[in-house]
């Protein structure tokens, strides 16, 4: 008789610029069950909030005040687990977005993944300083247990080439410059959820302030619209999705920005906010009565289905497309928006239920199911956790 695979109990961390997403979650070989969630937001400015949810779904006391710093928060997040009722970590999961061209499997973290770590900075210059602060200070703050890294390229890491290959010279896509992709984590985490019942060709809209589309054949990542950086792809929050290069080149020789100032420009004074000059947030373009607040939303939901169109073709055709993201999995405008366009390929929504933000919000006519499903990218990390200490055990 095969003896049970104990279970491990992870504490999660997943970081943005200003924020930082935890869990706690049992796992073992066949369940995933949350202990504690929570979220320290607006890091660095004066009113940051820390709460938490328990496994019971109570939503324990919200602290305000700062939080100065990346180190403050994971204090706290220790404080939190040392008082409350939750059993101990065994081990602590980090997202990472990009670990470059030479970590795109999960790993354990040691101080030679911590340099390579460092060297991937210049490829999402937004997102790997802030999870490198926390890597830091989680080991410093949980000095015994094991860290493990989980890459959202992982998921996207054996691209054909005919997808994967940039066209640019070869010198330079030896030097690692190619298509990564990204929202890998939450994209695991749909396969996940869908289990048995994962069909051949399913396109994945991953939509929040970050957004991609993603086309799997056979459980697989095909293509995906982010290239290189998360820069790039369909319009986002504040990031400006794909653009002529050569407006680039203008903006560097017209106006004499820089590096620095472009990147800036790109990923945080773009996308939904640039075309709106209201905001970033699509909660707060559908309150708007100005017409750039309409115009954004009509562009972005423009170039989901565009792209929804292209993986269409990637995959030869489309069984199940899955909304997810905050506003995949709540705007029920946005997907009715998009899915009225995709009408050509025998996509129609049931009103009622994607309204409703049902699971399954295809009419029954629908050529292709359309769902929406939770992404789960904490509930993932803390997979991948389990999966690395179950590999690492003599008998693993």
């Amino acid at each position: 008789m095969t003896e049970a695979k104990p279970n491990v109990v992870v504490l999660t961390l997943n970081s943005g610029s200003s924020s930082l997403k935890f869990g706690l979650y049992r796992v073992d070989a066949s369940r995933t069950e949350m202990l504690l969630a929570g979220e320290a937001e607006s890091i660095g400015g004066s009113n940051s909030k820390f709460h938490a949810t328990d496994a019971h779904g109570t939503r324990l006391p919200e602290v305000t005040g700062r939080i100065a710093d990346q180190r403050e928060a994971v204090i706290r997040v220790g404080r939190l687990l040392a008082g409350s009722e939750a059993p101990a970590p065994d081990a602590v999961g980090h997202r990472i977005v990009h670990g470059g061209p030479n970590l795109r499997r999960r790993c354990l973290i040691d101080d030679a993944v911590l340099q390579q770590l460092e060297a991937a900075i210049p490829f999402a210059p937004l997102h790997m300083p802030p999870a490198l602060s926390v890597i830091k200070f989680a080991r410093e703050h949980f000095p015994n247990l094991p860290q493990a890294a989980s890459f959202d390229t992982t998921f996207h890491a054996d691209l054909p080439d005919i997808a994967r290959v940039l066209p640019v010279p070869k010198e330079l896509r030896a030097e690692g410059i190619q298509r990564y992709g990204f929202h890998g984590l939450s994209c695991a985490s749909i396969l996940h959820q869908l289990g048995g019942d994962l069909p051949e060709r399913v396109i994945i809209a991953h939509l929040g302030n970050g957004a991609s589309i993603t086309a799997v054949r056979g459980g697989k990542s095909i293509d995906t619209s982010m290239g290189l950086t998360p820069t790039g792809g369909v319009i986002m929050g504040t990031r400006s999705g794909d653009l002529d290069p050569g407006l680039l080149v203008y903006l560097m020789r017209e106006k004499k920005l820089d590096a620095p100032m472009l990147e800036d420009l790109l990923d945080h004074h773009s996308g939904l906010l640039g075309i709106s000059g209201l905001s970033g947030d699509m909660r707060q373009l559908h309150k708007g009565t100005a017409s750039d607040a309409r115009l954004a939303i009509e562009m972005f939901c423009y170039s989901v289905r565009k792209q929804i169109a292209a993986m269409n073709a990637a995959l030869n055709g489309v069984d199940l497309i899955v909304f997810t993201g905050g506003i995949g999995e709540n705007d029920g405008n946005v997907r009715a928006e998009i899915c009225a366009g995709l009408s050509w390929n025998g996509v129609r929504l049931d009103e009622t239920r994607n309204s409703s933000n049902a699971c399954l919000v295809s009419d029954p006519a629908s050529r292709c199911k359309v769902m929406v499903l939770p992404s789960q990218e904490d509930e993932q990390i803390g997979r991948d956790a389990w999966a690395l200490l179950d590999a690492s055990r003599p008998n693993g």
